[in-house]
């Protein structure tokens, strides 16, 4: 059975605060190297960016043409993949496109009757790079949350990188790019991938803004590259918090802990419930279900590092945990999950009631899946449409309008030293 910690807790939740603060990210070594590969892509160009493909992916590209792939070789892989997979594919990106087309901003303009005119004009990003983690695993769920909102948004180019040992990228990775409307896929990963995105190479246009999931080093060429272009965020581990009453289903409170802690050792998983009895059965279903999943080990060790019940006397209780850890996922297995969803500010997703678990939202509801982790979910939102577009102030003054407001400007530029400023306006009195 995982020896997970089980709690019993109170307002001010002290025992709790150490266990919900992200762990430190920092490591110099990592710094370091991914700095090194940073500045070797951003000075050498595709000669590094074939060397580290080469060293890391064991994949000879033959030069830079042989690290893209083209449109026709999308299309060809939509037909080769499963009828119904590809089906399934389809009407993903059909709720996910439905969903992501009510963020649509329009901006506005505002002409008085003078004639001046204030606005704000919205438009999209031209170009961007999305990551999508490859090798053994195949995640297309990722290429249709990264793509979709960037083509809903107007995006002009959507360049997909995406690591490929021995050059292979899987046909359902390549079908779900060809359904998203990715315009570009490029065979390389790691940091190396992040820099080629930045900075640009001779074959490859930087982008805007970098989206999308990867491992510490691409994580950490994010944080480095940001300021140079966009990024989303920096992830940290998957996360999922289950707020749970006395009328849950302990195998499905299981089910849900386990479907988060099998994604890796350092996922985490809490159940917060006002039933010592339901606490008392769920480790017991956690390890039956364990007994028929093939990552047991890694949901085990995940459970066993990360891993937390705790006990709380009230729902409001549990509404202000939740709040603390903030969470990427938050499940609300109660009898009135809308009710208790209007008193918690900070999640990335929250799912209503037990015919919501969190895979729906993965993969088919409709919402995004890219959410802040690491208690971000205080002050982050979820990837979406907004998150590729820019806006940009209109400002048209009439004559009448400036002569009338003229005074305060020059006052205040004048307050601030900046005498310039006060000319610029009393030079057109």
């Amino acid at each position: 059975m995982p020896d997970i910690r089980t709690l019993r807790v109170a307002p001010p939740f002290r025992e709790l605060r150490e266990m919900a603060a992200a762990a430190s990210t920092d490591d110099p070594a990592l710094r370091d190297a991914v700095a090194g590969i940073l500045r070797d892509v951003a000075s050498r160009g595709d000669a590094a960016l074939l060397e580290y493909t080469a060293r890391f992916d064991h994949f000879d590209a033959g030069g830079a043409a042989g690290l893209r792939i083209g449109a026709d070789a999308l299309a060809q892989a939509a037909a080769s993949v499963d009828a119904q997979l590809l089906d399934s594919l389809r009407r993903a990106a059909e709720n996910i496109r439905r969903f992501h087309e009510r963020q649509r901003e329009h901006g506005f303009m505002d002409i008085e009757p003078d004639g001046t005119v204030l606005g704000q004009r919205v438009a999209p990003l031209r170009r961007v790079g999305i990551y999508v983690p490859g090798g053994r695993a195949a995640y297309p769920s990722s290429v249709l949350m990264n793509a979709i909102p960037a083509s809903v948004a107007g995006v002009d180019e959507i360049a997909m990188v995406t690591p490929t040992p021995g050059g292979e990228v899987l046909p359902v990775v390549l079908a779900a790019a060809h359904v998203a409307g990715v315009t570009e896929v490029l065979r390389i990963g790691g940091a190396q991938a992040v820099g080629a995105l930045a900075y640009g190479t001779e074959s490859i246009d930087r982008v805007d803004k970098i989206v999308g999931p990867g491992n510490k080093w691409v994580a950490e060429a994010k944080r480095q590259v940001f300021g140079a272009v966009d990024i989303d965020m920096v992830a940290g581990p998957s996360e999922i918090l289950v707020i749970a009453d006395e009328h849950a289903d302990p195998v499905h409170v299981a089910a849900d802990l386990i479907g988060q802690a099998e994604h890796d050792p350092d996922a985490i998983a809490w159940l917060v419930t006002t039933s010592a009895e339901l606490a008392a059965r769920v480790p017991g279903e956690i390890d039956r279900l364990l007994e028929r999943n093939p990552r047991r080990d890694v949901a085990r060790a995940a459970l066993q590092a990360n891993g937390a019940i705790v006990i709380v006397d009230s729902l409001a209780d549990a509404a202000a945990v939740a709040d603390l850890r903030a969470p990427e996922h938050l499940e609300l297995l109660v009898q009135e999950p809308l009710l208790l969803a209007g008193s918690i500010r900070n999640a990335g997703a929250i799912f209503l009631g037990s015919s919501s678990p969190e895979p729906m939202g993965d993969y088919f509801a409709g919402p995004n899946h890219v959410l802040p982790t690491g208690g971000t979910a205080r002050f982050a939102s979820p990837l979406g449409v907004y998150d590729f577009v820019k806006r940009t102030s209109l400002i048209g003054l009439s004559a009448a309008r400036l002569r009338r407001d003229a005074a305060d400007v020059i006052r205040l530029a004048e307050s601030e030293g900046l005498f310039g400023h006060a000319e610029a306006v009393r030079v057109r009195l």
